[in-house]
């Protein structure tokens, strides 16, 4: 049992007979913080004014029965532990309100004292329990929310408009249609869609706009990376599976695609499909049907199917054959994104979008571009598309402090040393791009430490960081020793 402060929390004793409440005042006035009513009306009037932890009522009572009142304080406060004494072998309607949840215990008179004592302070953990998750699902739905609206932020879906410095996006779309136009055209529809495109590229920003231009969005938008799960682990993880002995799966499972049901399922980056799982993809997106692995039952589904891969389908499948049907209906509404070296024209504009995006979140000043730092964005290639250059530039605000970025501060996969135009280029650091800049990171945040003799106040206050985000980097990089 909780350790609570039994009274910290009320008790409301209802009975209309007086010595029955003085009974209740002689052996618990010291234990609970008791309350007395005369009757239901005016114990309707007491919980009005301050809800009660533990209603205990009797059952005969003139005017309103005890059960009534219960009834009543339950469907006012659903978390209050309902508590009848009774005196009558009044069996069926006991076990009726039981049932029913009106009543959580009933009590015999007359009661015994130790026995009630401890019927008292089960309805304390019990209606203290029921309040405290209660506020629980309302703070996780109230920062559900706040996650969705920072995921459904125009900033944040600006990432997708062919965005320039000095355009609008309306004139930006009249200017370059194509990619924005073809989700706005499928979102509508529940035609699946195949999203092709190079490493990097907004692949999930497409998937989520289509999900939320659509009739869907208020429903369960569930994204697979199907790369955690090779081979036949891909079809039991969409379809889930039911315990079989030959299966060797000792407990039954729900797939992606039932708590897809009603919203979008995002298959990201798969390899080839398997023939079952093509044969299993085809039935959900033909006759929106879904079996479990190892069962027969078909279970009717309401699932959008968007598969992101990159490269083409056929780079995708590789040798593995694909059924032409469930080809022929995923190339009914294609979509292909251009890498960014197609659109240098959006670089700034999208590099901008990320550095006022970390500025917001992160409570600091937005750095602005200086002219060489502009030049060495444009000049380069962009291998990893906007992947890329969002690390970058997130970086490159993370290093500047607030102040304006230079090219020292951009740090690309190969990083020109600062010589004459002639000059010949260093050798590319061998190791991947995130470890590069975890590094120099690293490096910055021991500088910082080292300048402010380990004030992590004064650290964060210099970095422009919120003490909470320094200490995870600290953390992140093993320097919270």
């Amino acid at each position: 049992m909780r350790d609570l402060d039994w009274l910290q929390h009320d008790v409301l004793v209802v009975d209309d007979e007086e010595d029955n409440l003085d009974a209740f005042r002689f052996a618990f006035r010291k234990s609970f913080r008791l309350r007395y009513a005369r009757g239901g009306a005016e114990a309707l009037e007491l919980l009005a004014q301050r809800p009660a932890s533990v209603v205990v009522a009797d059952q005969r009572m003139p005017g309103m029965s005890g059960l009534e009142l219960l009834r009543e304080a339950k469907a006012r406060d659903p978390d209050t532990y309902a508590i009848l004494l009774t005196a009558y072998a009044e069996l069926e309607v006991l076990v009726d309100a039981v049932n029913s949840g009106v009543v959580d215990r009933y009590v015999a008179k007359p009661w015994d004292s130790r026995e009630l004592a401890s019927v008292l302070r089960q309805g304390i953990v019990s209606s203290t329990t029921l309040r405290d998750n209660r506020r629980l699902r309302e703070q996780l739905a109230a920062y559900a929310a706040y996650l969705e609206e920072e995921r459904r932020d125009p900033l944040d879906f600006g990432a997708l408009a062919p965005v320039r410095q000095g355009v609008s996006a309306t004139d930006a779309r009249a200017a370059r249609p194509g990619v924005l136009d073809t989700i706005a055209e499928l979102a509508s529809t529940s035609e699946p869609v195949l999203i092709e495109g190079e490493d990097g590229v907004e692949s999930e920003l497409a998937a989520r706009a289509i999900h939320v231009g659509s009739a869907r969005e208020g429903r369960p938008f569930v994204a697979v990376s199907a790369r955690a799960f090779p081979g036949e682990r891909l079809e039991r993880e969409l379809f889930g599976w039911v315990a079989t002995e030959s299966a060797g799966f000792g407990h039954e499972r729900a797939g992606r695609v039932e708590l897809a049901n009603g919203g979008t399922l995002w298959v990201h980056d798969p390899g080839p499909f398997t023939p079952a799982l093509q044969a299993r993809l085809l039935r959900l997106v033909r006759d929106a049907t879904t079996e479990r692995v190892g069962e027969t039952l078909a279970r009717e589904v309401d699932v959008r199917l968007v598969v992101s891969v990159t490269g083409s389908l056929a780079d995708a499948m590789g040798d593995t054959p694909l059924l032409p049907e469930l080809e022929a209906r995923l190339a009914v509404c294609p979509i292909r994104l251009p890498p960014l070296r197609e659109r240098r024209d959006e670089v700034l504009g999208l590099a901008q979008h990320f550095l006022v995006r970390q500025a917001r979140r992160n409570a600091r000043p937005v750095p602005r571009l200086g002219p060489a730092a502009v030049e060495a964005l444009l000049a380069h290639e962009w291998p990893g598309n906007v992947r890329e250059l969002e690390t970058v530039v997130e970086r490159a605000a993370l290093l500047a402090r607030g102040r304006m970025i230079v090219p020292e501060h951009l740090q690309f996969p190969t990083v020109l040393p600062a010589r004459a135009p002639e000059a010949l280029p260093r050798v590319p650091d061998p190791r991947p791009l995130d470890d590069q800049l975890d590094a120099l990171e690293r490096r910055e945040l021991v500088l910082a430490l080292e300048q402010h003799r380990g004030n992590k106040a004064e650290v964060a206050r210099s970095l422009g960081i919120h003490r909470t985000t320094l200490y995870y980097r600290l953390k992140k990089h093993g320097l919270d020793g």
